[in-house]
């Protein structure tokens, strides 16, 4: 760690909850690297065959109290 980052952190923790999560989504953002210009389009065509199947009820979906429950027990072990 440099000599910055210690004070930069301690600024950072007199900072309210709000604030901080802000600060930390923005900071993990500045890691990824430039967005993708095609992930927006890529979603919006997602989500619309997605929400196609489900109107023509070609898409069989699941309470989300099973899928916790199969999460649980396939993932989880338990």
């Amino acid at each position: 760690m440099s000599k910055v980052t210690p004070s930069v952190f301690a600024d950072a923790l007199r900072l309210d909850p709000d604030a901080r999560a802000e600060l930390a989504a923005e900071l993990l953002a500045s890691l990824d690297g430039p967005a993708d210009p095609d992930a927006e389009a890529a979603w919006e065509a997602e989500i619309d065959r997605r929400v196609e199947a489900i109107e023509a009820g070609t898409l069989r979906l699941e309470p989300w109290a099973e899928v916790k429950r199969r999460i649980e027990k396939e993932i989880l072990g338990r």
